[in-house]
């Protein structure tokens, strides 16, 4: 589709992060799945079901815009996501590395969806469709407190994982720095 107007921008904009959000979904699934922490295992459970109404959101969306819901090739999604997977395939060896991968991973996503949706949310402005907004705002919101839990779990997780090493390169385990 050729992106000749701002309605059609809004459109392929609106499928890129359909797509990311089902993306998403499935990678944050995984994510606990390997996720050692109790508190990071809560994070992710909540945004799996924030996630999941956030899809819910855009599907009313479509609706209100007589459109049958779309998913995009969401690159950049697709893109993070593999950065993720190879981050925490390299981290494997150690549960606290493992889980600061995963927080690291979980930010990056965080920010694009942030970015994402006020985009979204300035064109729709533009459309006067207060309902499309608030729903699109909905969404914001939500993964801006995410990025906020995010961010302070890194740094928990972080200081665990410099921790752990500390330990083990007291006990003869290597150097802290590579």
């Amino acid at each position: 589709m050729t992106l000749d107007t701002v309605g059609k921008k809004f459109i392929h904009d609106l499928a890129d992060i359909y797509d990311a959000e089902h993306r998403f979904l499935e990678a944050q699934d995984q994510m606990h799945a390997k996720a050692s922490n109790p508190l990071l295992r809560e994070m992710l459970a909540e945004h799996i079901a924030q996630t999941s109404q956030q899809i819910t959101n855009l599907d009313r969306i479509y609706a209100i815009m007589n459109a049958e819901p779309m998913r995009g090739n969401c690159m950049t999604a697709a893109s993070l996501i593999k950065e993720g997977d190879a981050l925490m395939g390299e981290s494997q060896e150690s549960a606290a590395m493992l889980d600061s991968a995963i927080a690291s991973a979980a930010g990056k996503v965080e920010h694009f969806e942030i970015a994402c949706y006020r985009n979204l949310i300035a064109t729709a402005e533009h459309f006067e469709q207060p309902s499309v907004v608030d729903l699109l705002r909905h969404n914001l919101e939500q993964e801006e407190r995410t990025a906020s839990k995010v961010e302070d779990g890194y740094q928990k997780l972080l200081s665990y994982a410099i921790s752990t090493q500390k330990l083990q390169a007291s006990v003869g385990g290597g150097p802290l720095m590579p």
